[in-house]
């Protein structure tokens, strides 16, 4: 899976699996302290692990497990320059207005 981070990569070969208890006892946990979070901030999280039926903790932890297999923008604009430059490919803007429209109608 090239181009994958290990938690993508991760998260691909746990994906039927995945399960807290097996989960937690296959990898290292780590705790993480977060210091300064504003109140409100930490009441919005809250109430959102309420509404979705976990606690804060299991709530923020899914959040960063989703944000961590998430490339980052830079990570996505590197990859399609670097295509861009591998195949010497360029579309010019009037081609992806066309072709964005065309798949509207």
């Amino acid at each position: 899976m090239t181009g994958s981070t290990p938690v993508v990569q991760w998260r691909r070969a746990n994906r039927m699996t995945f399960r807290w208890p097996r989960w937690q006892n296959a990898v290292m946990v780590v705790a993480l302290t977060i210091r300064n979070v504003p109140e409100e901030i930490r009441d919005e999280l809250a109430a959102r692990a309420a509404r979705s039926g976990r606690s804060l903790q299991e709530y923020v932890l899914r959040q960063l497990i989703d944000l961590a297999s998430q490339p980052t923008a830079e990570d996505v604009i590197a990859r399609a320059r670097s295509r861009v430059q591998a195949t010497g490919t360029r579309l010019d803007p009037e081609r992806i207005i066309t072709d964005r429209d065309a798949d509207r109608r």
